[in-house]
């Protein structure tokens, strides 16, 4: 979907590990991945990007949350890896909360917002096996009937399909009046990154009450838990064009200040530096872990 940045080159995994040259640092973004590049000899870490409660529900996991804590943190003592979470919030759910880097998001990079399109917006991956995590009765009940565009990979959902590329993206972001983000705060943060990008685009976002929510009420968005509450205000967004365009560039305004590029960037160089001195206390070599735990682990991918 992102376009590949500047000096990145795509690989696949076997090419990966067996890539002669030495890479700086690994850097994972789930326990499959972290265990997959157990017989690389470099420093590695894992960026936390969901919740373990969250995590867990959405695979039916039967998993003790705190078992899975310790064998994580277990087995990145062993290894010498590191731990990044993308909010304090993920954070907390796993335990590591001394190194929390937020991303980051270039207001500049999205096209003008429109709002041309009376309708409002969701994108999501895998709806029907998250729908408790996202409160999608809640959003059936709030906005069934209203038009609202769905966008993610949801092969069961005739009708639904991915952005094509990012450009593409782009300009459905830039089309829509509204952004819709509902989360279960038991296994859930208030934003991600869709939600942020959302209103990095100038949309204003539509959502349940959340404690990690960026959403001011009646100013960058409508919070509520009431179906019948949702529905209204997305019904007066949809109707008047001028409001959501004015809650829009209130929510691009949050977005500039909470996630700038050059914080995200210096904080993720720190973490790498980190990443790579706690290499050198590996009491043991991963590739040399085998059994359960390693298994176990992967199933909070």
């Amino acid at each position: 979907m992102r376009p590949l940045p500047a000096n990145g080159r795509l690989v696949t995994l076997p090419e990966a590990l067996r890539c002669p040259m030495e890479y700086y640092c690994i850097i994972t973004h789930n326990t499959t991945d972290l265990l997959d590049v157990r017989s690389r000899p470099e420093p590695r870490l894992i960026v936390l990007h969901h919740t373990l409660e969250g995590r867990l529900e959405e695979e039916h996991s039967g998993i003790d949350p705190q078992r899975m804590r310790d064998m994580l943190h277990a087995y990145l003592e062993m290894v010498g890896g590191h731990a990044v979470a993308t909010s304090m919030f993920k954070g907390e759910s796993w335990g590591f909360t001394d190194d929390i880097v937020h991303f980051g998001i270039d207001v500049g990079a999205y096209l003008p917002h429109s709002g041309d399109e009376a309708a409002g917006l969701r994108i999501c991956n895998f709806v029907s096996s998250r729908r408790k995590i996202l409160l999608w009765d809640l959003h059936e009940k709030a906005f069934g009937g209203l038009p609202v565009k769905l966008v993610g990979h949801n092969p069961d959902i005739p009708g639904v399909e991915a952005a094509q590329d990012w450009d593409h993206l782009k300009r459905i972001l830039q089309s829509h009046r509204f952004y819709i983000h509902t989360a279960d705060p038991r296994f859930e943060a208030g934003y991600n990154m869709a939600s942020a990008e959302a209103m990095a685009a100038g949309l204003p976002v539509l959502g349940n009450h959340h404690p990690t929510s960026l959403i001011t009420h009646g100013i960058s968005g409508f919070l509520s838990d009431n179906p019948q509450d949702l529905r209204r205000y997305a019904q007066m967004l949809l109707e008047d064009r001028r409001l959501a365009e004015m809650m829009g560039q209130q929510a691009s305004k949050t977005v500039a200040e909470r996630f700038s590029l050059m914080r995200f960037r210096h904080a993720f160089l720190r973490s790498i530096e980190i990443t790579r001195r706690k290499w050198h206390t590996r009491r043991i070599d991963s590739a040399s872990i085998q059994g359960g735990a390693l298994e176990a682990a992967a199933m909070a991918r």
